[in-house]
């Protein structure tokens, strides 16, 4: 992880402007959302995702959860034909 840093006042109002840099290379437009962070000493700044952006990333997980389970679908029954059936615990 590369570090960088730039200086900014922070205005009578307690207001920081982002660097154009930043907000380019971290897609942060007008009304997104920034999380502050106290990490001891430190604060920092993380863009919130969108709800749009939450919902793209269930579907990709909901979607490579179905893919594993359709890849795992018959694991069990191969196991029990090979192997027979579990023993009883007690």
């Amino acid at each position: 992880m590369s570090t960088d840093s730039e200086t900014r006042k922070v205005g009578d109002r307690g207001q920081v402007v982002i660097p154009k840099r930043l907000r380019r290379e971290r897609n942060i437009k007008g009304g997104d959302e920034i999380e502050f962070v106290t990490r001891g000493d430190d604060i920092v700044l993380r863009v919130r995702p969108s709800e749009d952006d939450l919902a793209a990333a269930y579907q990709r997980t909901a979607a490579r959860d179905e893919e594993v389970a359709d890849a795992f679908a018959d694991t069990s029954t191969e196991a029990d034909a090979y192997l027979g059936d579990a023993p009883e615990w007690e």
